[in-house]
């Protein structure tokens, strides 16, 4: 059995989850809930949750400002939350759970079961930890970290770090400035998305480069990126004007 609270400002979106975990997820005991973020500060601090289903989007204070506000996190947290491109951007970026508004069951399900495996081994959430560093950053324009979620452990890599990342299927291998690879069993478009904005390149359906480690592009053989560590990137005919367009080339 493990605790959770669940902080929302809409009362029927808090019956409605309570009413789903009662029927499909008897492992979850709610201790408290709330409906804005000051009351879920002192609801976290007062009954010390395994878990928070928290909103992103409430009136005067936003979850994320709640979470700043707090001084440790020694909880794991699901997101409950209408679509919203920021939240969701920044959650992925901590690969942190989230749920879409109207909940669907199967989520839910899944989501609690991967939270109660986590609660079992790791009480302290590195990933939530690594949220907050991303939202402190955003305000300071800093390079950020991002989480690979691999087969053995979920590692923080500076997305300056990252060289190059290539696609097989829906697996995506991570080339790093020190030579080292992390293969992540997720997709290469999800990731063009969130680092669009970090100097990285859609140069071919199977790569993703980023800019600064392009050494220069060779015209020969239909051409190719020539990059830092001398590897050889191809670039798709589709790609080639939104390639010189990022390289401000002519």
């Amino acid at each position: 059995m493990i605790t959770g609270v669940i902080i929302d400002d809409e009362a029927n979106n808090i019956d409605n989850l309570q009413a789903l975990l009662r029927l499909h997820c008897p492992e979850v005991t709610i201790v408290g809930t709330a409906n804005n973020a000051d009351k879920g500060k002192k609801l976290i601090m007062d009954t010390l949750p395994d878990l928070v289903f928290l909103d992103i989007q409430m009136p005067k204070q936003t979850g994320f400002d709640m979470l700043l506000s707090l001084p440790s996190y020694n909880f794991e947290i699901i997101f409950v939350t209408a679509f919203d491109q920021y939240g969701i951007q920044a959650i992925k970026f901590a690969a942190i759970d989230y749920l879409l508004k109207p909940i669907k069951i199967p989520e839910l399900i899944e989501a609690v079961k991967k939270v109660i495996d986590k609660t079992a081994v790791k009480k302290n959430n590195l990933r939530l930890e690594n949220l907050m560093e991303y939202l402190e950053q955003s305000r300071k324009n800093e390079n950020r970290r991002i989480a690979l979620p691999s087969a053995k452990e979920i590692r923080f890599i500076a997305t300056d770090q990252i060289t190059r990342c290539v696609s097989s299927n829906n697996y995506t291998t991570f080339y790093l400035a020190n030579a080292e690879e992390i293969v992540v069993s997720k997709p290469i478009y999800e990731y063009e998305e969130l680092l669009k904005d970090y100097g990285f390149i859609r140069c071919h359906q199977s790569h993703l480069v980023n800019k600064s480690y392009i050494k220069s592009i060779v015209k020969d053989e239909g051409g190719y990126l020539l990059m830092d560590d001398l590897s050889q990137i191809p670039i798709s005919r589709q790609k080639r004007e939104q390639l010189k367009d990022a390289l401000r080339l002519s």
